[in-house]
């Protein structure tokens, strides 16, 4: 049965942020200067010399064609579409571009991830792993999640509430949701449903984040070269 709607709210941030692992490096494919209705073709040419081609692509099978950006920096954007994971919004099926309308926003949902995965890792040592700080422009028509009538789909663990609301979003073609940050109370974020809802950020700096065995205590600075302490990472 399909549910009530929430409204739609004009979202322009001339920064969003999004903080990524630094161990994925940028696909080659997006970042061409061939226009995205030929990268198909690009791939069958190329799997015929590199097997390993697709997997290092990803599924853009995922991302029709009139939604997809190309160009300098484009992996930035179409990456964690074409290689989906469970999220809040998202039950692994497709993929969503997540940013925080404040860095301290994106670095405080990032940690909490990041703790998350580290904790469910075998072996509780110490340890670290640097991150891109990406920062772009959303200018957007979103599903705006940010009233009180939507608290049920900001629960901080159980996700089923806005996953089922994001499928039936993404099925009408919505550009993605605007909602309030859980893990930064008063901070926001966006969820874009597609590549071309955002534009194409640029990277600003380099973290890395230290985990002391328990949690993520602190992090790491490249741009100024300097250590700032974490609090309720949890």
């Amino acid at each position: 049965m399909t549910q009530s709607f929430p409204k739609t709210s004009l979202v322009k941030w001339d920064d969003a942020y999004r903080i990524i692992s630094s161990r994925f490096p940028p696909i080659d494919l997006f970042e061409r200067i061939a226009p995205p209705s030929e990268w198909e073709a690009l791939c069958e040419l190329e799997m015929r010399t590199n097997e390993r081609a697709r997997q290092s692509w990803g599924e853009i099978n995922l991302v029709p064609v009139e939604k997809r950006v190309g160009g300098p920096g484009a992996s930035y954007v179409m990456a964690p579409f074409v290689y989906p994971r469970a999220s809040r919004f998202s039950d692994g099926a497709y993929g969503l571009y997540y940013a925080g309308r404040e860095f301290q926003t994106a670095l405080m949902e990032t940690i909490h991830h990041a703790q998350a995965f580290f904790l469910d890792t075998p072996g509780l040592y110490p340890r670290s792993e640097d991150y891109r700080v990406l920062k772009g422009r959303v200018t957007a028509e979103l599903h705006d999640l940010r009233g009180p009538t939507s608290a049920h789909c900001l629960e901080p663990a159980n996700y089923d509430a806005p996953q089922a609301l994001a499928r039936e979003l993404r099925a009408e073609n919505s550009n993605g949701v605007v909602y309030p940050s859980v893990r930064n109370p008063g901070g926001e974020c966006v969820g874009a449903f597609w590549p071309n809802v955002v534009d194409i950020p640029i990277q600003t700096t380099h973290l890395r984040y230290y985990f002391d065995g328990r949690g993520i205590t602190r992090y790491f600075d490249y741009g100024p070269g300097e250590w700032y302490e974490i609090a309720n990472a949890a």
